[in-house]
């Protein structure tokens, strides 16, 4: 009777371990992405689920032309993972009220067929976020309304200095009057950092690879590292994570912990409807006094400077810099670079400084010529040092940190030196600091005989 027992007892382990280990191996199988098939391939949700029939009829990527661009080459993403839907991003989809929806009532195409071909006929949208009006906008009118001439999908600024430095009106119809050559180059080399909908809550950036970024999951509020930063990077993660060599992390991260939302409304990314030729336009930009109450009284340097000098210029660190950029050719003559200027502010209509903190810009009088213009009509319309506001904020800098026993304009102000040398020269951008077909565009906000005399340089 004890062997039956112990015999009815080993048998009831053993399969309990047979189930467990079955229910083990079927639950990795599940996870495999070559074995998630649960719906015919005659539909979308079915080939799309299916990891093995998307390699089978993928189309592979065209050859890449020309470099990465300012944020460098992007991460590649076979095309067959791009379009995959899996995990719990896809469950969440599913979950969600966009889950809802029929694949072609956002994407059109034809559903219930095997042919890949027909399946994207029908006036099929890759994206259907570029057509915001019909596909986002009936649901999201007011986020859209703002959103149709915001600075994030539309890139105002950009197409502002294309146009006037072609010679033509400004926007939006200079633009309009570029060549069409020119027009497309646009779109190859700058449009594509400029945002749809889908590319902050749905999908990765193009700057990061594109394709799904989680199995096609809605996120409302976007990733700082894996959305913000993957299109803001060379000029503003690089300098807000402290990634230059001597350069320390912004002190609203190791502080506060911000991400970009922190200042950076919803309202303001997604705009107010209105056209801007010029980002620091933008009526709901984020202001230090938003949160530094009473700067202007808070110490004796606010007090004497806050008229004359931008923040960016006593708290900014070295950022990135280049210029003379070739659109779809060799790229940046001017290799990136960690700098720092101050000069006259080019921008006094819209910010109240006298100095300012300038940046390199990227273009040069040629930069278009593989679009079929030689040199751009216009170029010295607008200065090449525009005004900058690097995401490197720390209270002490190099320059507002003072040797012991030392004057506190000491590491600021330019001051001749015992053999005929200036110290701080380097901080300030003088005519000798300009390439020579930067100068016409930009001696007028040099500092040529414009700072102090007291300082005895000229």
């Amino acid at each position: 009777m004890r062997v039956k027992k112990f015999l009815a007892y080993s048998c009831l382990i053993i399969l309990s371990i047979l189930i467990s280990n079955c229910k083990d191996r079927i639950e990795e199988e599940l996870i495999d992405p070559t074995e998630q098939v649960s719906k015919s391939v005659s539909s979308c949700e079915g080939c799309h689920t299916n990891y093995t029939h998307l390699k089978e009829v993928h189309t592979p990527d065209p050859p890449v032309t020309g470099g990465g661009g300012c944020g460098g080459d992007a991460p590649h993403y076979e095309p067959y993972d791009r379009v995959y839907l899996s995990g719990t991003g896809y469950e969440a989809f599913k979950k969600n009220i966009h889950g809802k929806i029929p694949c072609i009532g956002c994407h059109n195409g034809v559903d219930n067929t095997d042919d890949k071909t027909k399946a994207h006929s029908g006036n099929f949208l890759k994206k259907p976020s570029l057509s915001s009006a019909e596909k986002c906008g009936t649901c999201h009118t007011d986020i859209y309304l703002g959103t149709k001439n915001s600075l994030h999908e539309q890139g105002w600024g950009q197409k502002s200095m294309v146009a006037l430095r072609s010679g033509l009106p400004n926007i939006p119809n200079g633009f309009e009057q570029l060549s069409q050559a020119m027009k497309d180059g646009y779109k190859t080399n700058c449009g594509k950092c400029h945002a749809t909908c889908g590319d902050c809550h749905i999908v990765r950036p193009n700057a990061g690879g594109g394709g799904l970024a989680n199995g096609h999951q809605f996120v409302k509020s976007p990733d700082m590292r894996n959305v913000c930063v993957t299109c803001h990077v060379s000029r503003g993660g690089h300098a807000y994570f402290g990634q230059a060599s001597g350069t320390q992390p912004d002190v609203h991260l190791t502080k506060k912990q911000f991400t970009c939302l922190s200042c950076h409304t919803k309202n303001e990314i997604h705009g107010d409807g209105k056209i801007y030729d010029q980002r620091y336009k933008m009526e709901l930009l984020p202001k230090c006094e938003n949160c530094h109450n009473n700067i202007n009284t808070s110490n004796s340097y606010h007090s004497i400077h806050i008229k004359n000098l931008s923040c960016y210029t006593c708290h900014s660190q070295d950022y990135n810099n280049c210029g003379s950029c070739h659109i779809h050719g060799d790229g940046a003559r001017i290799p990136s670079y960690q700098g720092y200027k101050i000069g006259m502010n080019p921008i006094p209509e819209t910010k109240p400084f006298k100095f300012a903190l300038l940046r390199r810009s990227l273009t040069a009088p040629d930069s278009w010529k593989e679009y079929g213009v030689a040199n751009l009509a216009n170029y010295n319309v607008k200065p090449n040092y525009k005004y900058t506001t690097p995401h490197n904020i720390i209270k002490w800098t190099s320059r507002t940190q003072v040797s012991s026993g030392k004057p506190c304009f000491d590491a600021c102000h330019i001051m001749k030196n015992t053999d005929g040398s200036f110290k701080n020269k380097e901080l300030y951008l003088f005519r000798s600091d300009l390439l020579d077909w930067e100068v016409a565009s930009t001696q007028s906000i040099s500092v040529d005989n414009k700072l102090p005399t007291s300082w005895g340089v000229k």
